[in-house]
């Protein structure tokens, strides 16, 4: 009980009338790494939105006492056609250069960073700046909305044990959606199926079997599991 740092209960959000989240109910204890899952039109997003207190609904979000959390969207395509470089976008969130610089040892960028333009960089640099970026609240928690989205590969990979080492670095915890099954098995030690109601919770190995990914996608979308030594494909 005391290390729950998040409590959902009977959580509903609407959107013009229409329910998009329904009687959802889930802990999150401290350390953990949740991955969120759904079909598209799920209403992951708007979970996470309702989260950050910017999305009205009914029901109980309960944070522990002075949690700071930092929020990486799922797309800020408008930051790209703005003429800042690196460095004037992390001062919008008023970080001393000191902290700037620790900031990106820990995202794995050099210094010389700051004077590209964030229009100029790869997108996998471009969510690296946005975790960066979150990190510069010196947040307990972190959410993700498909945080690998619009990467390619090698970026995913960069991205993805970025994620990895932070989350071992920082013990922080970690709420992300995803698609990719072979990163939920990876680094996630809970998940949440979500279609506007919760399907599945628990344990990633043991919830999502064939069948409950079936169900969740309702057959349209086929998923695998990358193998690992000791693990079967899907």
């Amino acid at each position: 009980m005391e290390n729950v740092i998040l409590r959902v209960e009977n959580l509903n959000v609407k959107l013009n009338g229409e329910a998009v989240l329904i009687d959802l109910s889930f802990d999150v204890d401290e350390g953990d790494v949740l991955a969120i899952l759904g079909p598209n039109g799920a209403g992951k997003t708007t979970l996470l939105k309702a989260l950050l207190g910017i999305t009205p609904y009914e029901g109980v979000i309960k944070w522990r006492k002075g949690i700071k959390i930092g929020y990486v969207p799922q797309r800020l395509p408008f930051i790209r056609d703005v003429p800042l470089s690196v460095k004037e976008f992390f001062r919008l969130e008023n970080a001393p250069e000191n902290e700037i610089k620790e900031i990106l040892k820990s995202i794995g960028l050099e210094e010389e960073i700051l004077k590209k333009k964030i229009g100029d960089l790869s997108s996998g640099q471009f969510q690296r700046i946005l975790i960066g970026w979150a990190l510069a609240s010196d947040p307990h928690v972190l959410l993700f909305d498909e945080p690998l989205a619009g990467i390619d590969i090698g970026g995913q990979e960069s991205v993805y044990n970025l994620l990895e080492r932070l989350k071992e670095e920082k013990n922080l915890t970690i709420l992300f959606v995803i698609h990719e099954l072979s990163i939920v098995y990876r680094l996630a030690n809970k998940v949440l199926c979500v279609n506007k109601r919760m399907l599945c919770s628990g344990v990633p190995k043991e919830k999502l079997t064939s069948e409950a990914i079936s169900n969740l996608y309702a057959g349209q979308v086929k998923f695998y599991q990358h193998k690992h030594k000791g693990q079967e494909s899907l």
